[in-house]
């Protein structure tokens, strides 16, 4: 078991989401039943259990960004690993990006996800999704992000809760964090009344290292009750090139999900 010493600087509660006009995933110009027949023409991989479709849009940059969703750029190892990449298409000179999610919907309960990358040191313009989401844009989600929304002043952890359809914007948290190491564990614990999320350095099932922890409590916020799809996604934010021209890659070991 790998442990890590981590830095944490000033915990934000942001009043604003810094990422509402960048990161619907769904483009104005783009309908959800495009997205998803493209999705759903996507290939199919085994992952922790379950089956996922991998996002493939072709040469079509669609939310969130807009970007070009790669379906070689998400896949499965030979240890049942996914990786994840952001690269860069030596033909057209386009930024490709990866997505996937799940074919199962999840409801109560806790997610958890085990990764292996230097999500504490990502550029600016990179962003790492770990979310349920039912389809519905800027409702019914709850995320994970690791991102500065392209501004190198931002926290780099995001907690987001949308409401349930109809309910009154959406809940945040924000965190600036460092890790001496690539290997992290992110939970969050829906129930009827909160979602509760925590993060920890190195791979634990439990709170040990724990650097990070937010709760989103009802009634102060409407949370969701539907059944959902996990998305995991690695994309860059407004579409943007990495400021440093380098291609990034993320490996999740392992997704687990325990009902409650």
């Amino acid at each position: 078991m790998k442990h890590f010493v981590y830095a944490m600087a000033i915990v934000v509660l942001a009043a604003s989401c810094k990422k509402n006009s960048a990161t619907d995933k769904i483009n104005s110009s783009t309908s959800q039943s495009e997205v998803t027949s493209l999705a759903r023409a996507s290939t199919t991989i085994q992952f922790s259990g379950y089956t996922w479709t991998i996002r493939n849009t072709g040469t079509a940059a669609q939310g969130p960004g807009p970007n070009v969703f790669n379906g070689s750029n998400a896949w499965v190892d030979a240890n049942g690993r996914l990786h994840l990449k952001v690269t860069k298409n030596p033909t057209t000179g386009k930024w490709n990006c990866a997505e996937i999610y799940s074919t199962q919907s999840f409801g109560y309960g806790t997610y958890q996800w085990q990764v292996e990358g230097a999500i504490g040191s990502f550029n600016k313009n990179i962003v790492l999704g770990l979310f349920n989401y039912s389809g519905n844009d800027r409702y019914d989600e709850m995320d994970i992000e690791f991102a500065r929304w392209g501004n190198d002043a931002w926290p780099n952890l995001n907690y987001t809760v949308w409401p349930a359809a109809g309910g009154k914007g959406p809940w945040e948290y924000s965190k600036n964090f460092s890790l001496s190491g690539t290997y992290t564990t992110h939970r969050f614990t829906r129930s009827p009344n909160s979602v509760v999320f925590k993060s920890m350095g190195g791979f634990y099932n439990d709170d040990t290292n724990l650097f990070a922890i937010a709760t989103c409590s009802s009634p102060a916020s409407s949370i969701s009750i539907l059944g959902m799809p996990i998305h995991m996604n690695l994309w860059l934010y407004d579409g943007n090139a990495p400021s440093d021209g380098k291609e990034v890659e993320v490996i999740i070991h392992n997704f687990k999900y325990t009902a409650g």
